[in-house]
């Protein structure tokens, strides 16, 4: 019995340090192709599109409701998930990371829950109260986090040169042939702006998701339809943005496997293992593992490229990955306490107040 209970506790905790790590293997490989002259615009509408094509059948299969989604609110709501979610989030994801490197990608993508819970304060879905200590750490991590993200964007700083630590895996670098880590010219600080504005698009999505969710409970069909809406818009700015008629053009090479992995990834892998994990170990235990790629990008950077990371980008990611845990610390406290208030004391619950909080 005992050693299940370790097993249940390790496979989940592995599983999703394996996502982390493929997720930073896919951002590694995205750079590679788009350095090698992939279109980013290109690459956002075949693996939207191939990702379509794979949640739509399985939305209609595994549907659970009756309700019908063709309706004026919900049509708008998909609109505009798939505008934040995928047409500016994305496309201005990948167009930063051309810019810059995946570290910077890794970093700024943690700034999610911090613009969240500032759009939380902006549009009164929470409250601010200085007084209680999960607000000051909600505060304080915010804090945290746009600082290192600032940092990130305006100080990369000397090169992290060899050590003795990744002097064993010295004939790993052979990798680069195939593999880019980092590209010249690079335009890091405004790549670091370009992905700061994808995190915030990000978040603006997060919001209307949960909104969506409450007025729709199928998150899979859900997906499937803001997919499939992100995925017409992005190819309408692709067309225009990308008029080289040769750059939609697709062979057997990296960029086909790219995009075919990226969609299955996506699409099913990912958000499959996530449901997972949410539902035997709770809401917040995939969110905690957010900043690994921070750590995996810095370790594959060292071991297998050589001299391409910086300690900018390395000192500012890490405070950005403190500043996450700080504010998921702030946000599980303030959960806790909300759960034991129900306990104690239904009768003065504030339902209304608590449907409209934003989770972060």
């Amino acid at each position: 019995m005992e050693v299940r209970m370790r097993l249940w506790e390790v496979i989940p905790f592995s599983v999703m340090v394996l996502m982390e790590g493929c997720t930073v293997g896919l951002t590694i490989m995205t750079k590679t192709v788009m350095a090698k002259g992939m279109s980013q615009f290109v690459f956002v509408v075949y693996s939207n599109a191939l990702s379509s094509i794979i949640l739509l059948p399985y939305s209609l299969m595994f549907r659970r409701t009756q309700q019908s989604f063709f309706t004026f609110p919900l049509l708008t709501r998909f609109f505009f998930l798939g505008l934040t979610g995928i047409t500016i989030a994305q496309i201005f994801a990948f167009t930063g990371l051309s810019y810059s490197s995946p570290i910077l990608a890794c970093g700024m993508g943690n700034l999610i829950p911090a613009f969240s819970f500032v759009l939380a304060i902006i549009l009164r879905t929470t409250k601010l109260d200085w007084r209680v200590t999960s607000g000051q750490a909600k505060i304080i991590g915010t804090f945290i986090s746009i600082s290192g993200g600032t940092l990130m964007i305006l100080y990369k700083g000397p090169l992290v040169r060899k050590t003795a630590f990744s002097a064993p895996f010295h004939h790993l670098e052979l990798i680069p042939r195939h593999f880019i880590f980092s590209s010249t010219p690079e335009y890091w600080a405004l790549g670091g702006i370009v992905l700061a504005v994808a995190s915030l698009s990000a978040s603006v999505w997060g919001i209307i998701q949960v909104g969506t969710v409450k007025q729709y409970p199928e998150p899979i069909t859900i997906a499937a339809l803001y997919t499939s809406m992100g995925t017409i818009q992005s190819a309408i700015v692709a067309f225009v943005a990308e008029r080289n008629l040769s750059a939609w053009k697709l062979e057997l090479n990296m960029e086909l496997l790219l995009i075919f992995l990226s969609a299955i990834f996506g699409s099913a892998i990912r958000c499959s293992v996530h449901i997972w994990c949410m539902h035997n170990k709770g809401p917040f235990y995939v969110p905690m593992f957010k900043p690994f790629g921070i750590i995996i990008a810095s370790i594959a950077s060292v071991i297998f490229f050589g001299d391409s990371l910086h300690y900018g980008s390395v000192i500012g990611a890490y405070i950005i990955g403190i500043g996450y845990y700080t504010l998921m610390w702030g946000q599980i406290r303030e959960d806790d306490m909300k759960a034991g208030c129900e306990g104690i004391d239904s009768s003065e619950q504030k339902v209304p107040l608590l449907q409209e909080e934003e989770q972060v």
